[in-house]
């Protein structure tokens, strides 16, 4: 089953100023991520939002059948960027989705905002 990073590319984390920014938080985290990702056989996507404004940078991890995750409170940097890639790759070699807490990656504990369950069939 293949495993996503669905990416908020519209989050804006506290004190992001257009009048600087070259672009959203978000959109600068998921152009950090998505290489990482695809060079891991992780597959990306990009959203115009996830309404976890008040957490940016957002991102989900998920898989067909398998537990999702939320993250949020991320910051648009490389060492963010792998923790979530790296996560995302324990995630898929799961067979539930789920990765017991002491092997998750430093960068990803105190990140987690939701789980999602598997729908039914």
């Amino acid at each position: 089953m293949t495993t996503w990073i669905t990416i908020c590319e519209t989050c804006k984390r506290e004190g992001w100023d257009p009048e600087s920014a070259g672009q959203t938080d978000g959109a600068a985290l998921a152009d950090m991520i998505e290489p990482i990702a695809a060079s891991a056989g992780i597959q990306t996507r990009r959203v115009s939002c996830t309404m976890g404004c008040e957490r940016a940078c957002n991102v989900i991890v998920q898989a067909k059948e398998k537990i999702g995750y939320s993250l949020g409170r991320f910051e648009p940097s490389a060492e963010d960027a792998a923790a979530i890639v790296d996560y995302a790759k324990m995630h898929s070699t799961s067979a539930t989705g789920q990765v017991p807490f002491r092997e998750w990656p430093v960068g990803v504990k105190g990140h987690f905002v939701s789980r999602h369950v598997p729908l039914p069939e």
